[in-house]
């Protein structure tokens, strides 16, 4: 049994390599044919030379209420493409968890191998029962405030995850599963995408700009303004941080 076990797994790698090779050498000769088949720099079909950054600073904050234009960007006018970007992010890590699956663990006895945690060292276990609290903070704060100041949910979702990291390497992985495994981990990427997708699905079938969805925009500058980018941008801190911690425990231990 187990030589055919180990047989399937030759075979199954052989085809995914084979597979992922064939694909790479498809995605390089798109990009390539779409490089030479671009216009010309600083000509007048140029993609930079148009009217769109004018678009976003003239009308940006009367069309999605955001007053940061880079967050009324990513999340209204390009909902498309940040939202694609998020579920790269839960493919990449369902890809590290299918790759780490053939993983075998180290044959070295434990005090040959690079231990765990560091949660003995007393210095770090001391700065990091105060700094993870503020480290959680400003990341949320990041986030909250995405559509009004430089931040959103990609930063502060990366201040978050490295929160996270700091906890678990501090003060254990088995402490940090209570709260965040692979499980929970899983659940909150999956519901904020699907939350993401619903909460912008009207621009998604419509595919025009900016029809009347009856949402309200708020008041430029306050907190609960700009209609459903901060939504959008606490969907998008939690992808980040939850994929940050899966990274980091999927390459630190073989499993979240």
């Amino acid at each position: 049994m187990d030589r055919i076990n180990n047989n399937e797994k030759k075979r199954f790698y052989t085809v995914f390599k084979i597979v992922a090779t064939i694909l790479m050498i498809c995605l390089a000769a798109s990009l390539i044919i779409c490089m030479f088949d671009m216009p010309r720099l600083f000509s007048e079909e140029h993609p930079g030379e148009n009217v769109v950054a004018e678009r976003y600073i003239e009308s940006g904050i009367e069309e999605t209420g955001a007053v940061n234009f880079v967050a009324g960007m990513i999340l209204d006018y390009r909902a498309f493409d940040t939202f694609g970007e998020s579920n790269v992010l839960f493919a990449a890590t369902i890809c590290v968890m299918v790759l780490l699956l053939g993983h075998k663990p180290s044959d070295r006895s434990e005090h040959e191998t690079v231990p765990r945690t560091v949660k003995n060292d007393v210095i770090l276990k001391t700065i990091a029962k105060f700094a993870v609290p503020f480290i959680l903070m400003f990341g949320i704060y990041v986030i909250l405030n995405g559509h009004l100041s430089p931040g959103g949910g990609f930063s502060g979702g990366a201040i978050v995850g490295s929160g996270f990291i700091l906890a678990a390497v501090s003060f254990g992985f088995d402490r940090m599963e209570k709260f965040l495994n692979k499980k929970s981990a899983g659940i909150i990427t999956f519901v904020s995408l699907l939350v993401y997708c619903l909460a912008k699905s009207y621009s998604f079938f419509t595919g025009a700009n900016h029809l009347e969805s009856g949402i309200p925009l708020g008041t430029p500058g306050a907190i609960l303004s700009s209609g459903l980018i901060l939504i959008l941008n606490i969907c998008v801190g939690f992808v980040v941080a939850c994929t940050m911690y899966s990274f980091f425990s999927l390459m630190r231990r073989g499993k979240i």
